[in-house]
């Protein structure tokens, strides 16, 4: 059996694993980090909750230690992240190993969503590893607050989120600031063509790692589709929740609106339930996802947001309320559960609208699901897509959220997609600006 002492681990390191309760290295990172502590650029790719993180901390924590480290601490490691929740995590991992080093290593992390002030001053006196999101990162670049032309370790975790379309351009530029001449790590669960690009092109002679869910892992995670209406969804939820004792369960939806309605609705109904997305503060979804992971709450429905990068031990149960817009998301979703060797459940809720594209989900995984039906909860023939039923428990909440229908009633696609239309805040400032300009225009006229 492999141990960390036979991937080239330093003994403080070894010491860290045993204290923190790592018994064996993953295969992920037996896999990653010989390669990674010798200086390899690395394109890793596992499964959700395989240990990605561990496989690059070990590694970039090893190497600052093993450098001359002069007084004025200067940024040697730079770990790229999409989201506040990760960063935090990560930061947490980095800063449990830094006692067991010869000397302690300065962890700062950057993320948006609060003021940056803090983090500027928590940056005097320089910092040797920093974990950011990207906007950030370029924010307190501009503010003088940090120079990366130190830089000699890249990580980009969670790398197929951070090259999509919503972070390249900001990548782009971080990447522009940094030095040429470095180490590239890339971790994630999924790398789509576009990220393989990306890689093929940036990274230099690099080791590919991919490293397949076993039978055993793919065991550890039931996965059921149940038919239901709609409109039937929430009660059938509450009703899954009571029967099956549920202690905890992430609940998935597509929209930010039927985030905080699903919330309410089982907050009503008496469930102990939060809503979890973008829109809230930092403050307000860090205190949120403190008391989910404490138990206080039973329910945390939430955007995709929740499926990247927060790390929730022993979580028993994850439901798509709404289906995920491609397979990658699924994957994402339901790797919440089922990790470092707990056994865990994903339920779908499959309406009429949203079979089609449940099915190119199977496709892109490569296995079909049964569908169930719960007794007291079938889909009647020729329900209405989207409609509430006048017949149904909850009928009246309008929760026809396959997608669309929960955030923009008319915005259904016909082919069971689940991308939500509803205008976004840049969207509403724009129409706005239109408006203001066309009410001018039209003042000019008269």
């Amino acid at each position: 059996m492999n141990t960390f002492a036979s991937l080239g681990l330093s003994p403080a390191l070894q010491r860290a694993a045993e204290a923190l309760g790592f018994e064996a290295p993953t295969p992920i990172q037996t896999a990653a980090i010989g390669p990674a502590l010798a200086g390899q650029d690395l394109q890793a790719s596992a499964e959700t909750g395989s240990g990605k993180t561990v496989a690059y901390a070990f590694p970039l924590m090893q190497q600052i230690d093993a450098a001359v480290r002069p007084a004025l601490r200067r940024t040697r490691s730079l770990v790229l992240v999409p989201t506040r929740e990760l960063a935090v995590q990560v930061g947490e991992t980095l800063r449990q190993l830094s006692p067991f080093l010869s000397e302690p290593v300065k962890v700062s992390v950057l993320y948006g969503g609060v003021s940056i002030n803090p983090q500027l001053m928590a940056l005097r006196g320089g910092a040797e590893v920093v974990v950011a999101t990207p906007g950030r990162l370029l924010d307190v670049v501009e503010h003088n607050g940090l120079k990366l032309s130190d830089v000699g370790l890249l990580v980009l975790d969670e790398a197929d989120r951070l090259l999509d379309a919503g972070f390249s351009d900001e990548v782009q530029q971080v990447l522009s600031l940094l030095p040429a001449k470095r180490q590239t790590l890339l971790f994630s669960a999924t790398f789509p063509d576009s990220v393989q690009q990306w890689a093929d092109a940036c990274l230099r002679s690099p080791v590919r790692i991919q490293v397949e869910a076993t039978a055993l892992d793919q065991a550890r995670i039931e996965e059921r589709a149940i038919r239901v209406d709609d409109a039937r969804r929430t009660p059938l939820l509450r009703h899954l929740i009571e029967e099956g004792q549920w202690s905890r369960v992430l609940v998935f939806v597509a929209t930010r609106y039927a985030c905080d309605h699903v919330a309410d609705k089982l907050h009503r109904a008496g469930v102990a339930a939060a809503a979890f997305h973008g829109d809230a503060s930092q403050g307000a979804r860090m205190r949120t996802l403190s008391d989910f992971k404490a138990g206080a709450l039973k329910v945390l429905v939430a955007t995709d947001l929740g499926a990247r990068g927060i790390d929730i031990l022993r979580l028993p149960v994850v439901v798509n309320y709404d289906l995920p817009r491609s397979a990658v998301d699924y994957v994402h979703r339901i790797g919440r559960t089922g990790r470092a060797g707990e056994s865990g459940l994903a339920v779908s809720f499959v309406g009429e609208a949203a079979e089609a594209h449940f099915r190119l989900i199977e496709k892109r995984q490569g296995y079909r699901l049964t569908r169930e039906t719960v007794p007291g909860f079938e889909p009647k023939a020729g329900a209405a897509i989207g409609l509430p039923d006048s017949g149904a428990e909850d009928g009246q909440d309008g929760l026809g959220a396959s997608a669309s229908a929960t955030d923009a009633p008319r915005g259904l696609d016909p082919n069971g997609g689940i991308k939500g239309r509803r205008p976004s805040k840049k969207d509403k400032l724009r129409a706005a600006a239109a408006e203001a300009a066309s009410a001018q225009a039209s003042g000019r006229r008269r």
